[in-house]
């Protein structure tokens, strides 16, 4: 087959014993793969005993999203690779859709279903909704999501359309591709190294799309919880590596300062919040992210710039000034 599609499973057994039934009754073009990053809870013997047309991959330690998925894919050879998280209940369809499209164009790299919640059907769903954007200053969001507020799903994104980045918890990318730009980024461990593999994606001169003719439904924060001062600590650190790592020279240094100033005001609404520690894992993830800057410099510069990735698809103005100053909460009110 041409396709694979991997899920990467750390101590996720209840996921995979809910969800991996529609992906195996809904997948029959694709060999299905389960790449366990050393968990310890039993979920390696479930998958042998309850679903045994099921592929396994066991990492030999736990490596994160990130070099977990490297370290896997190693072993896959397929033209295409689906990177899906174990909390996704997949459609009916869900995946030629996907497929088609990649197929209808080798400049893409990579895709992403529409994702919407899982407990809230008829919403859209925080990590990737209707394809992913980035503002001037870095700061994701989504058609469909920005910031917390999720809209509700009317049609109003039901058109096929390139993005500035796919979500890693449904994403397909082409396998020539991921290799080309060594794959993801296993610094990151998790969160935001699949908005660092599009923008390389874009340097290099390829588009990223989002695919409205295919559904799935997240969970979400199934690894670590939204609640988690070390998911705090891992999207500010890698949301200033990859800007560091991607953008262009004569906007570095002032961008990072403005992030610096922001994340600050986020640490003290934290605070206010009273949530210290979610306060200390910005001030860590600002102290990691100097302390690295050497290597962070050395990544940099493995970057294939042929194009500048920025120029393509970002909202140039702040979604944080938009969003909580003029109080825009739908993407349709923004001035793309």
């Amino acid at each position: 087959m041409k396709t694979a599609v991997v899920i990467l499973n750390y101590n996720g057994k209840h996921f995979l014993e809910q969800f991996l039934p529609s992906v195996v009754h809904y997948t029959t073009e694709a060999q299905i793969i389960v790449a366990d990053n050393l968990s310890t809870d039993g979920s390696v013997e479930m998958l042998q005993q309850k679903f045994p047309q099921v592929q396994i991959i066991e990492n030999t330690q736990n490596e994160g999203y990130a070099g977990g998925y490297n370290t896997a894919l190693k072993q896959v050879q397929t033209e295409y690779y689906v990177l899906l998280n174990s909390d996704v209940e997949v459609t009916p369809q869900w995946l030629s859709p996907l497929i088609q499209l990649m197929d209808s164009n080798p400049t893409i790299a990579a895709c992403q279903p529409k994702l919407k919640q899982f407990y809230q059907k008829t919403h859209f769903e925080y990590a990737g909704a209707a394809g992913g954007f980035i503002d001037i200053l870095g700061y994701p969001f989504c058609r469909g999501r920005i910031f917390q507020d999720m809209e509700t799903d009317t049609g109003q994104y039901n058109n096929t359309c390139p993005v500035f980045w796919a979500s890693g918890a449904c994403m397909v990318v082409r396998s020539s591709v991921f290799w080309e730009l060594n794959g993801l980024d296993a610094a990151f461990f998790a969160h935001m190294e699949e908005i660092d593999f599009c923008w390389r994606a874009h340097n290099s001169g390829y588009q990223v799309y989002y695919c409205a003719e295919s559904t799935i439904y997240h969970v979400g924060a199934g690894t670590l919880s939204s609640v988690s001062p070390q998911k705090t600590f891992l999207n500010f650190r890698n949301s200033l590596a990859t800007l560091y790592k991607n953008l262009h020279t004569f906007r570095l240094i002032y961008t990072i300062f403005i992030r610096l100033v922001l994340d600050g005001v986020a640490g003290a609404i934290f605070l206010l919040q009273k949530k210290p520690t979610h306060c200390w894992a910005i001030v860590r993830a600002h102290f990691d992210f100097y302390k690295k800057i050497p290597f962070w410099m050395k990544q940099r510069r493995s970057v294939i710039r042929k194009k500048d990735g920025f120029s393509l698809l970002v909202y140039q103005s702040s979604i944080v000034w938009m969003h909580f100053v003029r109080k825009k909460k739908k993407f349709s009110e923004l001035q793309f």
